[in-house]
């Protein structure tokens, strides 16, 4: 997660909602216009059915307290305004409570095509669909119960496991490889590169899943992945939630991490 953020977050309302802008809708709008053609291509079942339960509009910015009534009755999840960026204690203190976090701020024409940070785009229309689904709630829930029980040394290494299933993980259907995670879902150039589809471009490198493995991966969030971790069979992830997690970052530590596969952010000399 980046350090900063140029972009203000939106204030909701007493009912919790924001007061977007036409400029602002128009942004939603179009971003919709352009990821449908490509997660209906690429985007694996349980998200596709999500995004059909969920029903986003199209032509305008979804309002937290919207998505929130559509999620509750299937999980009993929420999804809440909250600043571009927030600690990985909150965050995880959030997931443990079935809420989901959403940057309120929508990105602007200038970074139509990537921003670095989270916004609403890829907050609801990323992450929501997943959590119609019971096990991927549960399976987020899980890793914030985790958090509320680590020490915060380990959250960078817990995050790992969220960041390549939820936000970068891939899955098999039907012989094919297609993206999963909300990253990708809201991401046109890297969905496509994800799942080997990029026009004339290379494969990214990808690994069967493996808990320790992912907690022992380093990972940019600045430019596309170079590698992914493949589900095949979505119930061992689900079956990650059961284990003692905690143990798992202890002998991931013991490890060590694996060499990065990308060099360092110029400047900071670390990824993360």
């Amino acid at each position: 997660m980046p350090k900063s953020t140029r972009y203000v977050a939106k204030t909701p309302d007493a009912r919790g909602f924001i007061a977007y802008d036409a400029a602002e809708d128009a942004v939603w709008r179009d971003l919709v216009a352009r990821q449908l053609p490509a997660v209906r291509a690429h985007m694996a079942r349980p998200y596709l059915d999500g995004l059909e339960r969920l029903g986003l509009p199209r032509d305008r910015v979804p309002q937290c307290p919207e998505v929130s009534a559509a999620l509750e009755p299937l999980t009993g999840w929420r999804v809440e305004p909250v600043p571009a960026l927030i600690p990985f204690g909150r965050f995880f203190a959030m997931l443990a409570a079935r809420v989901f976090p959403a940057a309120s701020f929508i990105r602007s024409r200038e970074d139509f095509d990537y921003i670095e940070e989270p916004d609403i785009f890829h907050e609801l229309f990323g992450h929501a669909p997943l959590l119609t689904d019971p096990r991927f709630a549960a399976f987020s829930q899980a890793i914030g119960e985790t958090g509320l029980r680590a020490a915060p040394e380990d959250y960078a290494w817990l995050i790992r496991l969220y960041w390549f299933s939820i936000e970068f993980g891939l899955t098999e259907e039907g012989g094919r490889i297609r993206a999963l995670g909300s990253g990708l879902a809201s991401s046109v150039a890297e969905l496509a590169w994800a799942v080997g589809a990029g026009q004339g471009a290379p494969a990214p490198r990808r690994r069967p899943f493996d808990v320790i493995d992912m907690l022992r991966t380093p990972y940019r969030i600045d430019i596309p992945q170079p590698l992914y971790f493949v589900i095949g069979d979505l119930d061992a992830l689900f079956a990650a939630a059961r284990r003692d997690l905690l143990a798992d970052i202890r002998e991931a530590r013991r490890l060590g991490l694996h060499p990065p596969l990308f060099p360092a952010r110029d400047g900071s000399g670390r990824a993360a």
